[in-house]
C-alpha cells in the first residue's frame, strides 16, 4: 500500500557544532545528513575510516557546502573513548548537540569488548557513558543538548545485576534489552544531574521503532555471517507500507529530541503509530523499565565504577 511522507523540520543549525555516533551508514548518516543540511558543522566519529569518507561522500553530495569531518573512535574500547575525549578536548570547541545513536544488536554467542564486557552492554550503553563523562567540559560549554538512542526493546526486561557481564548465561535479547535499559536509565539521570550540579546540558531520549536498519543484518564481526530471520521479515513489511518505518523515518525522532526548540529535556521521543512501530515522531510515555530513580542512581553509580570516568564539568 502507499506509505504517507513522513519527515520533519530541522530548525537552522548555523554555527552549532553536533556530534553522532554510529553515522556511517544507515539512520545515523541521514541524521547527519539533515544536521549538515541546516548548517551543523558535524563531527562523525567513526570505527571504520572507509565507511566514514564513503558517509562524507554521500552527505557532500546532498549538501555540497557540508562542513563534516572525521575523529576516530570504537565505542568497545575505553581506550578509544578517551583518546576521542582528548582530542576534542585539544581542540577546546563547544559542542552544541551530542547524539548517541550507535549500538549493536544480539550477536548469536556471547563476545566481550576489549575490556572485557559484554559487547552490547560495554558497547551500547559503557561506551557512550563514558564517552559523555570525557566531553562534559566541551558539553556543558556549548549548553549542549544530548539525546540518547535507546530501543522499543526496553519496554520489557530487566538489568541482570547478579551477571552484568552475562557470563553464567548468555541470552543476546535479554542482554541487549539490558544495555538499553542501563542507557536510559543514564541518559534520564544525566539531565536530573546537570539540573542538580549546574552542568548547563540536557538530556531527553529517542527510540527509532522498527525499521530495516544495519542492526539485525549480516555482521561478520558479530559472528553473524547472514541476515536473520528478523531483518528479512522487517524489510518486507518496510517496503509494504505495514507497521514500522523506513530507515528515514527512524532518524527522525532523534532528530527531534535533538533540535526541535519545543523538545523537552528527561522525555522519550519515537514513532508515533500502532505500537510506536513507525510513522511521525512523537513525545511518548517513559517506560515502566525507566522510571526508577533509585535504579538510575545505581546504573550510573556502577557504571563509573566499572569505566573509571566519573563527571567532571570543568
Amino acid at each position: 500500500m502507499p506509505r504517507t511522507p513522513v519527515d520533519i523540520s530541522v530548525p537552522d543549525l548555523t554555527g552549532k557544532l553536533a556530534v553522532i555516533t554510529g553515522a556511517s551508514d544507515g539512520m545515523g548518516l541521514g541524521m547527519a545528513a539533515r544536521l549538515a543540511g541546516a548548517g551543523a558543522e558535524v563531527i562523525l566519529p567513526v570505527r571504520n575510516p572507509g565507511k566514514g569518507e564513503a558517509a562524507i561522500t554521500t552527505i557532500r553530495r546532498a549538501h555540497p557546502g557540508a562542513k563534516v569531518s572525521l575523529r576516530s573512535l570504537d565505542l568497545s574500547s575505553l581506550d578509544s573513548v578517551a583518546t576521542l575525549g582528548e582530542t576534542l578536548g585539544a581542540e577546546g570547541r563547544p559542542i552544541h548537540i551530542l547524539i548517541n545513536n550507535a549500538g549493536v544488536m544480539q550477536p548469536p554467542t556471547r563476545q566481550t569488548t576489549a575490556d572485557g564486557f559484554e559487547v552490547q552492554f560495554g558497547t551500547n550503553h559503557l561506551g557512550h557513558f563514558a564517552l559523555v563523562a570525557r566531553l562534559l567540559p566541551l558539553l556543558s560549554a556549548g549548553r549542549a543538548r544530548v539525546t540518547s538512542q535507546v530501543s522499543v526493546a526496553a519496554r520489557s526486561g530487566r538489568i541482570n545485576w547478579d551477571d552484568l557481564n552475562w557470563e553464567r548465561s548468555y541470552h543476546g535479547m535479554r542482554a541487549y534489552r539490558q544495555s538499553k535499559i542501563a542507557f536510559g536509565l543514564f541518559g534520564l539521570e544525566l539531565d536530573r544531574r546537570s539540573r542538580a550540579h549546574g552542568w548547563g546540558i540536557t538530556s531527553n531520549l529517542s527510540h527509532p521503532g522498527v525499521a530495516p536498519t544495519s542492526l539485525l543484518a549480516a555482521r561478520p564481526e558479530l559472528g553473524r555471517s547472514r541476515d536473520t530471520p528478523a531483518i528479512r521479515l522487517i524489510r518486507a513489511m518496510s517496503a509494504r507500507g505495514i507497521l514500522v518505518g523506513t530507515v528515514q523515518t527512524a532518524a527522525l525522532p532523534a532528530l527531534m529530541a535533538a533540535t526541535d526548540p519545543d523538545a523537552r529535556p528527561a522525555v522519550l521521543y519515537g514513532p508515533g503509530g500502532p505500537g510506536n512501530l513507525g510513522g511521525p515522531p512523537a513525545e511518548q510515555r517513559t517506560y515502566p523499565t525507566l522510571r526508577d530513580t533509585g535504579e538510575a542512581q545505581r546504573v550510573w553509580q556502577v557504571s563509573e565504577r566499572l569505566t573509571g570516568v566519573a563527571f567532571v564539568a570543568a
